[in-house]
C-alpha cells in the first residue's frame, strides 16, 4: 500500500476516470476506481479510502448520494469533480461538507495539489476530533454540525468556474478580495459561499 494515501475516484465518464486514476497513481497514491455510485459505496466499505473524488451527476446514485453515505457511515472525506457550478450545485456541495470542489475540464496538475492539501487538512482535523460512525442511517451529529470545515477550496472552485481561471489564479483572486475587504481569506471564502447559497434559494413572495 502507498504511504501517501488511498483514494477512491468515481466518475461515469471512463476517459475522465482513467485520466484521474492514472495521474494519482503516478503521483504515488493507491487508487480505487468506480464508474457508478453503487459500486463506489461497496468499494468504500471494503477499502476505507482516505479521500474520495466524486463526479456529481451519474446514472443511479449521484455523487451527492455517495457523499452523504460516506459522511454519515464511514466518515470518509470527499471532494467533487464536476462540469456543473451553478448556484444550487455549489450550495449543496457546501451543505454536504466537501473538502474541495474542482470544475471540469481540469488536468491532473490541478487535481494532485488539491488532493495533497485536502489530505493534510483532513489528517490534521482527525488528530483533534476522531470520527464516530452513526447508528443506522442517521447522520452522526458531530458531522452534521460541521457543514464545511474549510470553505477555501470550494470557494476557489467557484472562482475557477465563474472567471475561467486556473486554480492558482483563482486562489490569488480570493486573496485579493480578502485584502480589499479587510477580511481573512477564510472569512472571505465563507462570505462568498454564503452569497452563492442565498442566490440558490427560491425567491419567497
Amino acid at each position: 500500500m502507498s504511504g501517501k494515501g488511498k483514494i477512491l475516484v468515481v466518475d461515469d465518464d471512463r476517459l475522465v476516470l482513467a485520466t484521474v486514476t492514472h495521474g494519482l497513481a503516478r503521483a504515488g497514491y493507491e487508487v480505487i476506481d468506480a464508474d457508478n455510485g453503487d459500486d463506489a459505496i461497496l468499494l468504500a466499505r471494503e477499502h476505507r479510502p482516505d479521500l474520495a473524488l466524486l463526479d456529481i451527476r451519474m446514472e443511479g446514485k449521484s455523487g451527492f448520494d455517495v457523499a452523504a453515505y460516506l459522511r454519515a457511515s464511514l466518515g470518509t472525506p470527499f471532494m467533487f469533480l464536476s462540469a456543473f457550478a451553478d448556484d444550487e450545485t455549489v450550495a449543496q456541495v457546501k451543505a454536504l461538507g466537501a473538502v474541495a470542489y474542482l470544475v471540469k475540464p481540469l488536468d491532473i496538475a490541478q487535481i494532485v495539489p488539491t488532493v495533497e492539501a485536502a489530505l493534510s487538512s483532513v489528517r490534521a482535523r482527525r488528530a483533534q476530533v476522531p470520527f464516530t460512525p452513526s447508528v443506522g442511517a442517521t447522520p452522526a451529529p458531530a458531522m452534521a454540525a460541521d457543514p464545511l470545515a474549510d470553505p477555501i477550496p470550494v470557494a476557489v472552485g467557484v472562482l475557477m468556474h465563474r472567471y475561467s481561471l486556473p486554480r492558482g489564479e483563482a486562489l490569488s483572486r480570493l486573496h485579493r478580495l480578502a485584502d480589499r475587504d479587510g477580511r481573512s481569506v477564510h472569512a472571505q471564502a465563507a462570505a462568498l459561499l454564503d452569497a452563492v447559497e442565498m442566490l440558490s434559494r427560491p425567491a419567497s413572495g
